[in-house]
């Protein structure tokens, strides 16, 4: 049906095209020829793949040592059977491009700026040259390259990436033009081989969306706005609600990092009065994150631990992720890998599991740079002018001349803003990037030692070296071991520094090092028999050091309430826990705004919607109109309480976090920010809560009218191809959840892959993902999986032990044999 629609969507618009001579939706400047695009023998028609497919298949390939034999089972995952690790991450390579070599190679485009050479200048509103220009200047290439360099210091990741590549080139090579993926037929270009530095580039570009986060121009602008004292009650460094990944009241020891804080920071940094915004506003999803969390046997029926992980992503078609088995004489793990990088990501083997969230810490600051003059070759620091690297970029941009980008380096990093790329203030100052992820790592060495683990010790060596982006590691193993680690190398900072643009003259505001490893947050088999995270502060206050960034306390909450109160655990009792749609931020809120709410004034309708509210069962299931009164009328909230204020600066603002705004009003801290500035009236809370009720009645009253004010209707989650092709996508999903939710589904962002692992004798697992195993929508694999997510079920987990005969499991429906040719 996918197929049909398609097709007819795009006949539709072959005939506009005719017509109007306007572009392909997804095209850049140039459609494809139509033709060509339209050829029985080369077209679109050829990548319609019938009912009953037949993956069944003996190839025989340069760069295979041994046989290996994949069995498909009937859900397309492969269960690869390798007599070494080389072979295994060759047919690895194999079967990514295989499936999905369109999206592997147009996300490593993304990170290298490269998007400009396949979708032309402007497309859809959507100016890709702004878009390469922000990466080159970020610097993810040379990221990368300095990365690579490192990675294949170590035989061990070299080989397993030169016989990824292997695999993916093998796959490149014979493919004819008419088998091309679809996208690179409706764009009009072709594959190009795969190198190892373009499987690093895709890590950076993870990197990007879950590291690279800031806002240090915003909160650079709110300086200009408000007081220090209001700068904390806006944007407090602990909540008040944090229940952390450490328990309250651990004792962590002295800090092993000595920091001196500037001379005279708070006067030239903090209380400075200052402006700065990017005319480029491209940052990654604030709920890039992740549940994770295991329970030990104690708290189990079978005594046996079960680990639990769904991170959260863009909800993007062909998957992020794509499900394999590998089994190899030294290792048996299954899991969700990503196309474009060897190993399995997230999952398990014969003895142990593991999982990741977002650590969320600020790793990315910026340093205001004097240049000597306009040619950017000398900058001025610690007294003296330096000599300033220069990196040359060519952007290609398809159907237009090359565009060169200059970038002045520094000792703090790339110059990322300058007069050519400059703010929105157009003021002529240059900022460098300082970017975690610009330091060299070896990402891949922790996963492949994470396949090959067992015990304890295996993960805490695997995880050693790991550095960039950060992450809560979780770990079970069947020997009863549970343990977490907040993993990654990060800069040691005091108190606010980089939460604002620093002054880049000298090395004041420099990094000062890293915290040691030894120091970063862990536990290993609380008393309390389980370990969670889920994106809040992974510590209290008492922490020796500053970690910055965003996090958020509401989910964290509710697991660790869920899990407090559990006992007889079971695979099934997680798999409802990872589905919970219960509103813990709503519970909060709701008497909150009801204790503001003069019950007197208000007109039927406010009433109505009001008495709902009340009634509501505090769950965000897709038939409950609850959830949609309650956003609707905290937004509008916010919105009474702040646009005064921010609407003066006419700058972006960093939006105070929703835990901030509820604290505050319950400790009264905010009661001067209900006051609208604009109006010779002096508003308080109580006015604001009903101001914010009469316009969300309004809105609400509308989406009565047009069906949409059930949660299901009123979110209308959707997984959208990656070109945001409409006919190529699926949408308005029944499924509920929500932001704050352990079910943490947003319109286009949620669990992108659900996992739960019960380490029992015979392993039990169970998992699914919003996509499915093939990128070519004209496959019934395209999407196959969606429609059990949305369900919030899942699917047993095929772990073929090791040693076990193909032949003598079931569900096994296709194989494909590899050999030396």
């Amino acid at each position: 049906m996918k197929w049909i629609a398609f097709l007819v969507s795009l006949m539709l618009t072959t005939g506009l095209i005719i017509v109007l001579n306007v572009p392909l939706p997804a095209g850049g400047n140039k459609t494809p020829r139509i033709g060509a695009f339209l050829s029985p023998q080369h077209g679109c028609w050829q990548n319609a793949e019938p009912l009953d497919a037949d993956f069944n298949a003996d190839l025989r390939l340069a760069g295979i040592s041994g046989k290996v034999t994949v069995s498909f089972d009937e859900r397309l995952v492969p269960h690869v059977n390798a007599a070494n690790d080389r072979d295994a991450y060759f047919v690895q390579g194999y079967l990514h491009a295989k499936f999905r070599l369109w999206q592997m190679e147009f996300q490593t485009h993304a990170a290298a700026g490269r998007l400009s050479e396949i979708m032309g200048a402007k497309s859809g509103g959507t100016d890709f040259v702004q878009i390469d220009k922000y990466f080159r200047r970020l610097g993810m290439v040379s990221a990368a390259e300095a990365s690579l360099i490192e990675m294949e210091k170590n035989p061990v990741t070299k080989a397993e990436s030169d016989a990824y590549t292997a695999g993916v080139n093998a796959y490149i090579s014979a493919l004819s033009p008419n088998k091309f993926p679809l996208e690179y037929k409706l764009l009009g270009y072709h594959p190009e081989p795969w190198t190892n530095l373009k499987s690093v580039l895709f890590l950076k570009y993870m990197s990007f969306d879950l590291a690279g986060g800031e806002n240090d121009f915003e909160m650079t602008n709110a300086k200009s706005l408000f007081s220090v004292k209001e700068i904390e009650q806006l944007y407090p460094v602990v909540a008040d609600s944090l229940d952390p990944v450490i328990p309250k009241g651990t004792v962590f020891s002295n800090p092993g990092l000595s920091l001196k804080v500037p001379v005279g920071a708070d006067s030239a940094y903090y209380n400075e009065r200052d402006t700065a915004a990017v005319a480029v506003n491209i940052k990654p999803d604030r709920d890039n994150g992740s549940n994770n969390w295991a329970v030990a046997g104690s708290r189990t029926v079978s005594g046996k631990p079960i680990l639990c992980n769904d991170p959260h992503l863009g909800l993007n078609l062909p998957s992020l992720w794509y499900e394999m088995q590998i089994t190899t004489p030294s290792y048996n793990a299954y899991g969700a890998t990503f196309p474009g990088s060897p190993s399995v990501i997230i999952g398990f083997n014969d003895s142990c599991a593991w999982g990741f969230t977002n650590a969320q810490r600020d790793v990315r600051d910026y340093y205001e740079i004097r240049f000597r003059d306009t040619t950017r070759k000398e900058y001025w620091f610690n007294g003296s002018w330096h000599k300033a690297g220069n990196r040359r970029e060519v952007i290609r941009v398809k159907g237009q001349p090359d565009i060169i980008e200059n970038i002045a380096l520094t000792l703090f990093g790339p110059v990322m803003y300058d007069p050519t790329y400059s703010n929105k203030l157009n003021n002529g100052k240059s900022y460098a990037v300082r970017w975690k992820a610009h330091d060299p790592g070896n990402e891949l060495l922790t996963f492949n030692k994470l396949e090959h683990a067992k015990v304890y010790n295996d993960f805490v060596e695997a995880i050693s070296t790991y550095k960039c982006p950060g992450q809560n590691m979780l770990f079970a193993a069947k020997n009863g071991n549970i343990a977490i680690v907040q993993q990654g190398e990060f800069p040691a900072k005091w108190r606010r520094q980089g939460d604002f643009v620093m002054p880049g003259n000298d090395s004041a505001y420099m990094w000062q090092g890293n915290i040691p490893m030894n120091e970063n947050p862990m536990m290993e088999n609380p008393a309390r028999g389980f370990l969670s995270s889920a994106n809040q502060l992974p510590v209290d206050g008492s922490y020796p050091y500053y970690l910055g960034g965003s996090f958020t306390p509401y989910r964290g909450i509710i697991i660790n309430r869920r899990l407090g109160n559990m006992v007889n655990v079971t695979a099934d009792s997680m798999k409802q826990l990872q589905t919970d749609n219960y509103n813990i931020f709503a519970e909060m809120v709701r008497p909150v705004l009801l204790k503001y709410l003069d019950v007197a004034k208000l007109q039927t309708g406010e009433a109505a919607y009001v008495n709902q509210l009340k009634n509501w069962n505090l769950r965000n299931d897709i038939d409950e109109t609850g959830p949609t009164i309650f956003k609707v009328w905290w937004d509008n909230l916010e919105s009474t309480l702040f646009n005064d204020e921010f609407a003066r600066a006419n700058l972006p603002l960093k939006w105070p976090d929703n835990s901030a705004v509820l604290e505050g009003i319950i400790r009264d801290s905010l009661y001067h920010f209900a006051d609208d500035i604009r109006t010779p009236v002096r508003e308080d809370l109580k006015i604001a809560v009903h101001r914010a009720l009469t316009k969300s009645t309004m809105q609400l009253d509308s989406l009565r009218t047009a069906g949409k004010l059930s949660w299901g209707k009123y979110k209308s989650t959707a997984v959208r191809h990656l070109l945001r092709i409409p006919a190529l996508g699926r949408y308005s999903l029944p499924i509920g959840g929500g932001v704050h939710i352990i079910n943490a589904t947003k319109p286009y962002h949620g669990p992108s892959w659900r996992m739960i692992v019960h380490l029992t004798n015979e392993i039990e697992a169970y998992g699914v993902y919003p996509g499915g195993q093939s990128g070519n929508p004209g496959s019934r694999y395209y999407d196959s999986f969606i429609d059990t997510w949305a369900a919030g079920k899942y699917y047993k987990l095929l772990f073929i032990p090791r040693g076990t005969a193909s032949k003598n499991v079931g569900q096994l429906r296709w194989t494909m044999t590899f050999s030396k040719a």
